[in-house]
C-alpha cells in the first residue's frame, strides 16, 4: 500500500498547534517525538484508572500489573526479545547506564579495557569512563573516518584483547546520522569473549531491531524518540543480567527484570510504551502489507512491527535524500555525514552541519523564529565534534526529519534556510552595518 502521510499526521494532535498563525515544523525530532493521541490516551486511562503500587490484593494494584506486563510484551516484540523478563524500564537511556555500569564494573578488575567508541553520545560514554576511573580499568577508543563518517572495523581488530571485558557503541549516531553495522561488530566482540552495550536510542525510531540477529548482550533505547513517552527501556541477555548484582534497596524484588527498577515506575509510561508499539503495529497491519514478507520468521504483531519499521524508513530516506540535496545547494554549507544519494540506508534521515561563516546556534535562532525546531551544538555528541574540529566553534545545526514530516516541510525549512544565510551575507557586505 501507499504510504498515507495525511493518515499519519492526524493522528499526532502536536503538528496542528500554530504559534501567531505560524504552523509549528518539528525537525527536533533526534531530542524526542511527537506522541500520537492514542499514547496520550492511554497515559491518562492507566493515571486514571489504575494509579496504584503494585503487589496488593485490590482492583487497580492487579491492573497496574497488568500495564507493566503489557509493555514488557510490547517492547519484547519491538525488539524480538527472547522474553518479556529480559526487559527493564527505567526513566531515561542515561540513568539505565548509569545504573547498569555500577553492576557490570563489579565483574572487572584493575587492567581490565573497555572500548568506547568515538562516535557515540555522551551517555554511552562518560558512565563507563566513569566506572574506568573508579575502578583503574583502561579505556581504549574506536574512531571513525572523519571523510567517510564510518567506522573502519578493522580498526576494531587491533583494539581486542584478552583483557577486554566490554565493548559500547551505538547502532547510530545522533550527530552525523550513520548507522553503525552493529552485528558485525558484537560478531567480533562475542569471538574474543567481551560484553556488548548498544546505545540504539538514535537507531530505534528508524530500523527494524532484532537484538537476537545483532547478537549484543545489552540493548538501550528510549521510547521519547519513537512517539511515546519519556521513558528508557533496556533490553539485557538472561544469563548476563543474572550474574549481575543490582543496586537496590532490600524489599525490592530479587529476580530479573524487576530488581534492576529501582522504586516505584511510572506505570503511566509504561501503559505509553505499549500504546507506541501498538501504533507501529496498526502502520504495519494497515499500510506495511508488502513488508511482511521481509519477516518470515515473525508472525502477528511482531512481524507487523519489524514491516512498518522498514516501510516508515523507506520513506525517511526519500525525506534525507531532498533535505541533503537541498543543503548541498546552498553555499558555505558543510554536512557532517554522509551525503551519497545512494547510501541513504546506510544513515538514519538525521542530518548535521555547520556553516563557514554563521554560528549554529545563530541559525537554529533563527530558523525557531519561523516556528521550524532544530538543535544546535555538540548534541551531546562530546567525542563526535571534537573529531570533527568542530568542538570550539559552536558545533551543528541538526535537521531530524521522522515519518509524520512532510516533503513540503522540508522545502520549507531549506527555503528559510536560504533567507536567513543570505541575510548574513547582506548583514556582512563591505560597508553594511549590521544591527542583529
Amino acid at each position: 500500500m501507499l504510504f498515507d502521510l495525511e493518515a499519519i499526521r492526524s493522528q499526532f494532535p502536536a503538528l496542528s498547534i500554530e504559534d501567531g498563525g505560524v504552523p509549528r515544523i518539528y525537525f527536533d525530532n533526534p531530542a524526542g517525538t511527537q506522541v500520537p493521541a492514542s499514547v496520550a490516551e492511554a497515559m491518562s486511562d492507566c493515571l486514571l484508572a489504575t494509579n496504584a503500587n503494585l503487589g496488593g490484593y485490590f482492583a487497580s494494584s492487579v491492573d497496574a500489573g497488568l500495564v507493566v506486563d503489557s509493555a514488557r510484551a510490547a517492547m519484547a516484540d519491538f525488539l524480538n526479545a527472547p522474553s518479556p523478563d529480559e526487559i527493564i524500564f527505567g526513566n531515561n537511556m542515561t540513568t539505565i547506564t548509569l545504573h547498569l555500569s555500577r553492576s557490570l564494573g563489579r565483574l572487572f578488575k584493575p587492567g581490565d579495557e573497555i572500548v568506547l567508541s568515538r562516535m557515540d553520545h555522551d551517555a554511552n560514554i562518560w558512565p563507563w569512563a566513569l566506572v574506568a576511573r573508579d575502578l583503574d580499568l583502561v579505556v581504549k577508543w574506536l574512531p571513525f573516518n572523519r571523510e567517510t563518517f564510518e567506522f573502519d572495523l578493522d580498526d576494531l581488530d587491533g583494539l581486542l584483547t584478552d583483557r577486554t571485558r566490554l565493548l559500547c557503541v551505538g547502532g547510530a549516531s545522533n550527530l552525523t546520522g550513520t548507522i553503525n553495522d552493529v552485528a558485525s561488530i558484537c560478531a567480533k566482540a562475542r569471538d574474543a569473549g567481551v560484553i556488548t552495550y548498544i546505545d540504539a536510542v538514535q537507531s530505534a525510531p528508524h530500523l527494524a531491531t532484532d537484538v537476537q540477529a545483532i547478537g549484543c548482550d545489552f540493548l538501550v533505547c528510549s521510547s521519547y524518540k519513537f512517539f511515546g513517552p519519556h521513558q528508557g527501556v533496556l533490553w539485557g541477555r538472561r544469563e548476563v543480567l543474572e550474574r549481575l548484582e543490582p543496586y537496590k534497596v532490600r524489599p525490592a524484588p530479587a529476580d530479573i527484570p524487576d530488581c534492576f527498577e529501582t522504586g516505584t515506575q511510572s506505570y503511566e509510561d509504561f501503559a505509553g510504551v505499549a500504546a507506541t508499539v501498538n501504533y507501529f503495529a496498526r502502520i504495519g497491519e494497515t499500510m506495511a502489507e508488502d513488508y511482511m514478507s521481509r519477516w518470515p520468521q515473525f508472525s502477528g504483531r511482531r512481524q507487523a512491527l519489524h514491516a512498518a519499521m522498514d516501510f516508515l524508513f523507506d520513506y525517511e530516506k526519500t525525506l534525507a535524500a531532498s533535505l541533503i540535496d537541498g543543503l548541498t545547494q546552498l553555499d558555505g554549507v558543510v554536512i557532517q555525514g554522509i551525503t551519497a544519494s545512494d547510501a541513504m540506508d546506510r544513515r538514519v534521515p538525521t542530518v548535521a552541519f555547520r556553516h563557514e561563516s554563521v554560528a549554529s546556534s545563530a541559525i537554529a535562532e533563527s530558523l525557531a523564529r519561523q516556528n521550524i525546531f532544530v538543535w544546535s551544538g555538540h548534541n551531546y555528541a562530546i567525542e563526535v565534534v571534537k573529531t570533527l574540529g568542530i568542538y570550539e566553534t559552536g558545533g551543528a545545526v541538526r535537521i531530524g526529519p521522522v515519518h509524520y514530516n512532510s516533503p513540503e516541510e522540508i522545502d520549507l525549512c531549506l527555503s528559510a534556510l536560504a533567507e536567513v544565510l543570505d541575510s548574513h551575507r547582506a548583514a556582512h557586505r563591505p560597508g553594511q552595518t549590521s544591527t542583529a
